[in-house]
């Protein structure tokens, strides 16, 4: 039946790294409950895999499961091998705490990128804007009006425009001294991609062990932020 299944996938056109997840939940399946043929497979059972997988992995983890699970009921019932209304219900993530850096931290976090003047400017761009990590990647130098200190540019996440975006003046006087060291003729601001192994050890060195750059942004809505992102 696992075997049907998998090939009935294949020919839906399924990529070879979803198979795989479903392969290994069924596997997971399989060794937690014990093999076991479509009329064995009851609420209790499936209950059983949910409450045994669960201290296994984290909970997005175990909801993949679940949803592989319930593609593969779905399957069954379309398919005739099981005739009993199966339930399965992701369950609620943890909301993660919201991370925010304190003003030592930032400090300490632009002094320690000083030598690099493309990461640096980017980490200045997530505090002082909340700009997406690829939004900032996207931006180009017209994108950008020094006068009116605003950014206009559009989500690379939701495809929309996001209008005028005001730019904190100490944020824009940073980034007007990196656009002034730059080629004329190149149109995107960023002329190199972001270098995630110089992001890492920036974040070490800062002692800023589990930083994600995504959490730039919250810094933003400090009421004091300008006065703290300044180039000495």
């Amino acid at each position: 039946m696992i075997d049907e299944y998998q090939e009935a996938k294949k020919v839906q056109g399924v990529t070879k790294g979803t198979l795989y997840e479903h392969a290994l939940t069924l596997r997971n399946f399989a060794r937690i409950v014990g093999k076991c043929n479509s009329k064995q497979i009851t609420q209790n059972v499936i209950d059983k895999f949910i409450l045994e997988r669960g201290p296994e992995v984290k909970r997005a983890t175990l909801n993949k499961d679940i949803r592989n699970m319930k593609t593969f009921v779905y399957w069954c019932r379309e398919n005739r091998y099981l005739n009993g209304n199966l339930k399965l219900k992701e369950l609620k993530l943890e909301e993660k705490p919201v991370k925010s850096l304190n003003d030592a931290q930032v400090k300490n976090l632009l002094k320690t990128a000083q030598p690099y003047p493309s990461m640096k400017i980017r980490i200045i761009l997530g505090l002082g804007t909340g700009l997406r990590r690829g939004d900032i990647e996207s931006l180009k130098i017209s994108d950008i009006d020094f006068e009116k200190n605003c950014i206009t540019t559009s989500s690379r996440k939701t495809r929309k425009s996001m209008g005028a975006r005001p730019v904190p003046a100490v944020v824009m006087q940073e980034l007007k001294k990196y656009h002034d060291c730059s080629s004329s003729e190149q149109q995107k601001f960023f002329t190199e991609s972001f270098n995630y192994k110089r992001w890492k050890k920036i974040c070490r060195q800062a002692g800023l062990f589990d930083l994600k750059f995504h959490d730039l942004r919250n810094y933003a809505d400090n009421p004091i932020m300008p006065s703290k992102l300044t180039s000495s």
